[in-house]
C-alpha cells in the first residue's frame, strides 16, 4: 500500500485539487484508493455526496472508531474518510497526545485490500500534517510560481527533513509541482520565479515536469459533485492530472 500526501505550508495552491484529482486518477485506473481528508477546511469531503451521520477522521483521532470504520465507499474503487469543520478543534487537543505522530500510521496499517492511501492536509505544519507525513512514503508540494508563494513550502521542506531523521526514514519528497501555469503563459515574472528554482541546487532536483493550467473544468467539476474525467473528459485539467499522476507513480518506483 502506497501512502501519498498533498501538503503546503500555504493555502490557494491547489492542494485539495490535486490531492482530489489523483485519487480519482488512480481509482479510474482500476486501483483501490482511499482518500484520507485531514483539512478541517473539509473541501474535499464537500465534493462527495456523503450521508451527515457517516463516521468522520474526527471521530478516528478522538478514538471512538477505528479508521477502517470510517470508510465511505464512493465507487468501486474509491473510498472517502471525511473531514468536517470540527476537526479545526480536535486537531488541538490530538496534538496534545503521547505518540500523536504515530497515530495515522498504525490506523492506516491495519486498512486491507489497499492499493493507495492520497492524504490531504490543512495549510498548516500542525499535528494533522505532522502525523500525515509520519504516515507518508512521499509528500507532493503544489505551488503557484510567485515570490512569496515558497515561503511556506521552505518551511515543509525543513519539517520534512527533520520527521525523516527523527520519525520516518522511508519519507522523501516526491517532487514539486507549479499550478496555474504553464510555460506558454505570457506571464515573465511567473516564469522568472520557476527559472529561479529550477536553477536552486537543491530545490532544483525536485521540480515535477509536469505543470497543472488554469482549468475552470476543475472548480466546477468540483462544486457539481463529479471527478474532472466525468465532468469535463477532454479539458486540460483531465489532461494534466492524469499526466500528474503518471509522474508521480514514476518517482514512486524509483526507490
Amino acid at each position: 500500500m502506497h501512502i501519498i500526501t498533498f501538503a503546503n505550508n500555504k493555502g490557494g495552491v491547489g492542494k485539495t485539487t490535486s490531492a482530489l484529482s489523483v485519487a480519482h486518477t488512480l481509482a479510474n485506473t482500476g486501483h483501490q484508493v482511499v482518500l484520507l481528508d485531514c483539512d478541517p477546511q473539509a473541501n474535499a469531503s464537500k465534493t462527495f455526496d456523503v450521508p451527515a451521520d457517516t463516521p468522520h477522521i474526527g471521530e478516528v483521532l478522538g478514538e471512538r472508531i477505528q479508521l477502517s470504520q470510517a470508510l465511505f465507499r464512493v465507487s468501486a474503487t474509491l473510498q472517502l474518510v471525511r473531514a468536517e469543520r470540527t476537526l479545526a478543534q480536535q486537531e488541538k487537543i490530538f496534538g496534545t497526545q503521547p505518540d500523536y505522530v504515530f497515530f495515522l500510521r498504525e490506523q492506516l496499517a491495519t486498512l486491507k485490500a489497499v492499493d493507495y492511501v492520497i492524504i490531504d492536509t490543512p495549510p498548516s505544519l500542525a499535528a494533522l500534517t505532522v502525523a500525515s507525513l509520519v504516515a507518508s512514503e512521499a509528500v507532493y508540494i503544489p505551488l503557484h510560481p510567485e515570490f512569496f508563494g515558497n515561503e511556506g513550502m521552505t518551511a515543509l521542506l525543513d519539517m520534512c527533513a527533520r520527521l525523516q531523521k527523527n520519525f520516518n526514514p522511508k519519507l522523501r519528497v516526491g517532487g514539486i509541482f507549479f499550478t496555474e501555469y504553464a510555460p506558454t503563459y505570457r506571464r515573465a515574472l511567473h516564469h522568472q520565479v520557476v527559472q529561479q528554482l529550477k536553477e536552486d541546487p537543491i530545490l532544483g532536483p525536485l521540480i515535477m515536469q509536469t505543470t497543472i493550467r488554469e482549468n475552470v473544468a476543475l472548480p466546477e467539476s468540483q462544486s457539481m459533485r463529479q471527478s474532472i474525467y466525468a465532468w469535463a473528459p477532454q479539458s486540460n485539467g483531465s489532461a494534466d492530472y492524469k499526466q500528474l499522476t503518471e509522474e508521480i507513480l514514476s518517482t514512486l518506483s524509483r526507490k
